[in-house]
């Protein structure tokens, strides 16, 4: 045998002893000194076989364990029972949710009157079509449309109601323009004020036209308008015809409610408030309150009608006053307007603040805010589009919020030049509106139950004071002069 062989047996002897030291063996068999050799069967598990079926029924029977499930039977039953009476304690205890009014599609939002079809666009009825995209945007509710209909200034035997006048479009673009609107979700209301363009627009014998205007009314009821509109409404709401014009609205067939409209001006709050009895129209528009009377004087007008009629047939303008002018600052009456309990309505350019009265812009204003042209009116552009916005944003406060929608009108505050309210529903966000138009900062002391030590800002015409979302004192509220702000804070409950 090699070297090499005499190597490897050595090796492999020193593993046999490195195996044996490990096992606790000595190559004969032995025990290791101070080492224990232990075997240890393989099958080691332990199995739980339970009790057989007729262990356990003797075990049941017994009196331990009878008596056990009766007490876990009991115990089940009263937490079971305890349950039950709590959930009905919280259900008894807990505030009641007021039941929502009746309400109708022009108590969901604002109305918007283009009484001149051409001025606001181009194409007549069909311009109005094309625009509906913008109406939408803007949350309209409802257009106000016309009059359109034919008649010449003064003449009753040229007026012909239910025909279009060719220089605002054709009955078909009516139809067209009805279709694409209520696919929007907008409603139309057609003006049927007869003499429009003449001295009295009831050619000063309402009862003279009245049978014309009951058929007019059904005929454009019947192609799908969705309301009638008629101007200088006490003018007819006192003759004998005027049961039998409610009459046609009065019908349902279980559509969409068909409503009657009517505006005025120059009444006083008590005449205006005898013709929403008298004329039990769906939605009475009035240019009340006045900008022209002290707050406190507008105060006591709106709490009157409030008061006295349900606010689903208030509704408020700015009639014909001149937005943007020093009187009249185009937000606060905005805010004013989305504010009060009842309808808004406005006339086409008022949601950027183009100018009435007799020298009012022109809406092209409206639809050049976007474009680049015109450089050199960026800072009317500018105003213009934020006027907009903030119509708009309270636009949206108004179709979501339920004390805006239909909440109580509470009168807080009133001075000869501001005015401060809430509007409140049941157990939601609750909004407190202040408002001053005149040329001097006010601070306002506003003391009631369900007001918090401060609000949120929610819209404000004034952002370097009040900026949106910042918190305010709400005890002692200060307003510079021509701003107004819009408060919210959660129910105090």
């Amino acid at each position: 045998m090699n070297k090499e062989d005499d190597m490897k047996e050595v090796e492999l002897n020193e593993m046999d002893q490195e195996k044996q030291s490990m096992t606790g063996e000595t190559p004969t068999g032995t025990e290791k000194s101070g080492c224990v050799k232990v075997k240890v069967t393989e099958d080691t598990e332990f199995k739980f076989t339970g009790l057989s079926k007729e262990e356990l029924m003797k075990v049941a029977g017994t009196a331990g364990w009878v008596r056990t499930r009766w007490v876990l039977l009991v115990l089940f039953w009263l937490g079971w029972i305890g349950m039950l009476a709590g959930a009905i304690i919280i259900i008894v205890q807990a505030p009641r949710c007021k039941p929502i009014p009746e309400m109708n599609w022009w108590n969901e939002g604002f109305l918007y009157q283009i009484s001149d079809v051409n001025t606001f666009s181009e194409n007549g009825l069909k311009g109005v079509e094309e625009k509906l995209d913008y109406l939408n945007q803007m949350k309209v509710k409802g257009l106000v449309l016309g009059p359109i209909h034919t008649v010449q200034a003064d003449q009753l035997s040229t007026m012909e109601l239910t025909s279009i006048n060719p220089e605002f479009g054709s009955e078909s673009q009516l139809i067209s323009l009805l279709d694409r609107a209520h696919r929007k979700g907008i409603s139309v209301v057609l003006d049927l004020t007869p003499n429009y363009e003449g001295v009295s627009v009831w050619f000063n014998n309402a009862a003279s036209v009245a049978e014309r205007l009951k058929e007019a009314c059904v005929y454009w009821l019947n192609k799908g308008v969705d309301g009638i509109f008629l101007s200088h409404l006490n003018d007819i709401a006192y003759t004998e015809a005027w049961p039998s014009v409610q009459d046609i609205f009065n019908q349902t067939d279980g559509t969409k409610k068909r409503a009657l409209m009517g505006s005025v001006t120059g009444l006083s709050a008590d005449d205006v408030s005898h013709l929403l009895n008298r004329s039990s129209v769906d939605l009475l528009l009035t240019g009340l309150p006045d900008p022209a009377e002290p707050g406190v004087r507008q105060a006591q007008v709106i709490q009157l009608l409030y008061s006295d009629h349900l606010q689903m047939s208030l509704g408020w303008c700015l009639s014909g006053r001149i937005l943007g002018s020093p009187a009249v600052p185009v937000r606060l009456y905005q805010m004013l307007l989305f504010t009060l309990p009842g309808t808004p309505v406005f006339s086409a350019g008022d949601e950027v603040g183009l100018k009435a009265g007799v020298s009012r812009e022109k809406p092209e204003a409206m639809w050049d805010l976007e474009s680049q042209a015109g450089d050199d009116n960026a800072t009317a552009k500018e105003e213009r589009t934020a006027v907009r916005d903030f119509f708009k944003a309270l636009s949206d406060l108004k179709g979501k919020e339920r004390s805006l929608l239909h909440g109580e009108y509470v009168s807080l505050y009133s001075s000869s030049t501001s005015l401060a309210f809430l509007r409140l529903w049941d157990q939601s966000e609750r909004f407190l509106v202040a408002l001053n138009w005149g040329n001097d900062s006010v601070t306002m002391t506003l003391t009631n139950s369900d007001l918090p030590a401060e609000a949120r800002v929610c819209a404000s015409t004034d952002t370097e004071n009040l900026a949106v979302d910042s918190k305010v004192s709400v005890e002692k509220l200060e307003l510079g002069p021509k701003q107004a702000v819009l408060l919210s804070y959660a129910f105090p409950g």
